[in-house]
């Protein structure tokens, strides 16, 4: 029987396509395995919002390809799609298919076994419902694709493109097929919750709004949103929170307390805009979890602009922050800036670090 080991890096949504593939892969009968050595193929199922990750990846395909220089590689996820160059110069050999065509996985195992090489790259509009997946305890469900910024460090947009958002019913009736299955906890995910429904007529709250109607012992988490988009629905979204159903977390980046930078990185909101969904849930739902996200040593952040996002977190106090060092993506609108030295975005990373431990 042939074996294969899903290797998944990055978000939710990369751990989804993850999921995914391997409810694939056990449909047509392959046998999954956590172990490299004993597998037929390996599939990698990458993610590029950090080049931390991006740099764990590569390591790993170099390190099979030098262990393993016989078995069957498959690079999947965001950089086949976004860094395909790349791709085929760091693997020659693999078949590379993005986030677009997942539901093509096994074709291009069954080719690969046969030693045809088959690729599928270019940007579509399929589905991530409604496909056979293999969850772990938390199930986990992409209600879109791509998003409505064009933030210039971002490289997932070239991977994801535009806003495609699943229709509602599709996502319920997922919903229902999970809560039958006994899941208890189902996590929401996308390039970008907050926009979702943009392209189709209905926002993020309709959504929601209709999830919480669906009968049975479970709870959804809301994964990420952008707090520009937040402030088209802000109170609708604080009073269907506020429903046991939903868990009590709200993941919003701020990014950086600069004005100055959130214009440079194109986040299409200020600092002013984040404090006031932050005092008004904490207003509201007392209980809420504030997580954000900080990048320090974007190119243009100087001192001031540091010292602004210190104060802002400060001020805020965030349960939860994900600090990140910026590091340039290539191709991207900020790669093309003068970038700041390694030992500022470290010392930098440190001091936010420290503060938000104490």
């Amino acid at each position: 029987m042939v074996k294969i080991d899903v290797i998944v890096y990055g978000c939710t949504a990369s751990k989804d396509e993850g999921n995914i593939i391997k409810g694939l892969i056990t449909k047509e009968g392959y046998k999954l395995t956590k172990y490299i050595k004993f597998a037929d193929v390996i599939v990698i199922v990458s993610c590029i919002v950090k080049s931390q990750t991006e740099s764990r990846i590569r390591a790993k395909i170099k390190e099979i390809q030098l262990k393993y220089p016989n078995k069957k590689l498959i690079v999947a996820g965001c950089m086949p799609e976004a860094m395909t160059k790349e791709c085929r110069k760091l693997a020659p050999d693999a078949p590379l298919i993005n986030t677009f065509n997942t539901n093509k996985i096994v074709d291009v195992i069954k080719n690969l076994l046969k030693n045809k090489r088959t690729e599928f790259l270019g940007k579509g509009k399929e589905s991530k419902l409604n496909l056979v997946k293999v969850h772990e305890k938390e199930a986990n469900i992409q209600i879109a694709q791509g998003c409505r910024n064009r933030c210039s460090f971002c490289l997932t947009k070239f991977a994801k493109g535009d806003l495609v958002s699943y229709p509602e019913e599709d996502i319920i009736n997922e919903i229902k097929n999970l809560v039958k299955k006994n899941y208890k906890r189902i996590n929401i995910t996308s390039t970008d919750n907050s926009c979702y429904g943009f392209d189709i007529g209905t926002n993020l709250v309709n959504l929601l709004k209709k999830i919480v109607k669906v009968k049975g012992d479970f709870k959804v988490r809301v994964g990420m949103m952008n707090p520009g988009h937040i402030l088209n629905f802000l109170d609708e979204l604080i009073e269907v929170y506020k429903d046991d159903k939903i868990i009590k977390f709200l993941h919003i980046p701020i990014e950086s307390g600069s004005d100055k930078i959130l214009k440079d990185m194109g986040r299409g909101y200020n600092v002013k805009d984040f404090k006031k969904i932050v005092k008004r849930f904490r207003k509201e739902i007392p209980n809420i979890n504030i997580s954000t996200d900080i990048i320090v040593g974007f190119p243009t952040e100087d001192e001031k602009d540091f010292n602004q996002t210190l104060d802002l977190i400060k001020e805020v106090k965030p349960e939860v922050l994900n600090i990140s060092k910026f590091g340039p993506r290539p191709g991207t609108k900020a790669a093309k800036m003068k970038q700041l030295k390694s030992e500022i975005i470290k010392d930098r990373s440190r001091r936010l670090t420290k503060l938000y431990k104490k």
